[in-house]
């Protein structure tokens, strides 16, 4: 899981990268300013969870008991699905009803951080 969460974390980020930089030269011309501004907060919030996902990678190869890092990283990556899938599609569409998918990976992006710190109270 640990190489599994880095490989996927930084494969995440590359991509993320790759989407600002088409957003910043492609799209910003040519789109509304409120679309655009969905498509950069889910490209911030992609890039920031692909380097916590291979943070998390890092922390399950030195953890003994990695059963609940192993549940933040697939929440983390169930939120980058969840969140910043749904801001893409909404900006892309404009298609009110893909925002209501929001907030669950909003959560998600908070569960499994919450997770992560419940690991290492229980750590020692």
């Amino acid at each position: 899981m640990s190489r599994l969460a880095i490989l996927l974390g930084s494969g995440n980020a590359a991509f993320a990268i790759a989407l600002s930089a088409y957003s910043a030269h492609a799209l910003r011309p040519t789109w509304p300013e409120y679309r655009y501004s969905i498509f950069q907060i889910a490209v911030d919030y992609h890039l920031y969870h692909a380097l916590g996902l291979v943070v998390v990678g890092i922390l399950i190869a030195q953890h003994t008991d990695r059963g609940l890092l192993r549940a933040a990283a697939a929440v983390m990556l169930a939120g980058m699905i969840l969140f910043c899938g749904s801001l893409y599609f909404l900006s892309l569409t404009e298609l009110a009803w893909s925002g209501r998918i929001t907030p669950f990976g909003g959560v998600a992006f908070i569960v499994s951080w919450a997770l992560v710190m419940i690991a290492y109270l229980r750590k020692n």
